[in-house]
């Protein structure tokens, strides 16, 4: 029991009189860096190999594996991920689309994806550049279940 909030535990929210529907849920972030560094990525001279294509894979792999971090999310059957990187001036723009058909969300695992994919772009450039850095992480859009359709 938690005794500063007795009436307070932490659980899982119980949804089993939700009902199954499709489900479908947009994340996005930024990963800012300097022309010099997105031009080594775009060049594809980066000795840990093809930092676009490792990231988007890291990305679609940590949604499937979000209920193992964050604790009180619910596994469900994950249908579809889509994670796109897409080089910009000064930054790489990462965008994540993640659906199911289950009696909960996605925005987790969207979430998820494209924060992990943000940090591998990270961990594959440190080397050249230590001012890198992950911005704007939210949740763009999300529809189906009971509260419908939401965008940012």
């Amino acid at each position: 029991m938690n005794e500063r909030h007795p009436e307070s535990q932490a659980k899982m929210v119980d949804v089993t009189s939700k009902e199954v529907t499709a489900r479908e849920a947009t994340a996005a972030c930024s990963i800012r860096m300097s022309a010099d560094t997105l031009q080594v990525i775009s060049d594809g001279l980066v000795d840990k190999g093809d930092v676009l294509e490792v990231a988007r894979l890291a990305g679609i792999m940590a949604t499937k594996r979000t209920p193992d971090l964050i604790p009180l999310c619910h596994p469900i059957q994950v249908t579809g991920v889509e994670v796109a990187l897409t080089p910009s001036d000064a930054s790489v723009d990462v965008v994540a689309t993640v659906r199911t058909t289950d009696r909960t969300g996605v925005e987790m695992e969207a979430l998820t994806a494209v924060t992990v994919a943000a940090l591998t772009v990270y961990d594959m450039v440190k080397g050249i550049e230590r001012g890198v850095t992950i911005e704007d992480v939210r949740l763009v859009a999300k529809s189906g279940g009971r509260s419908g359709d939401w965008t940012a």
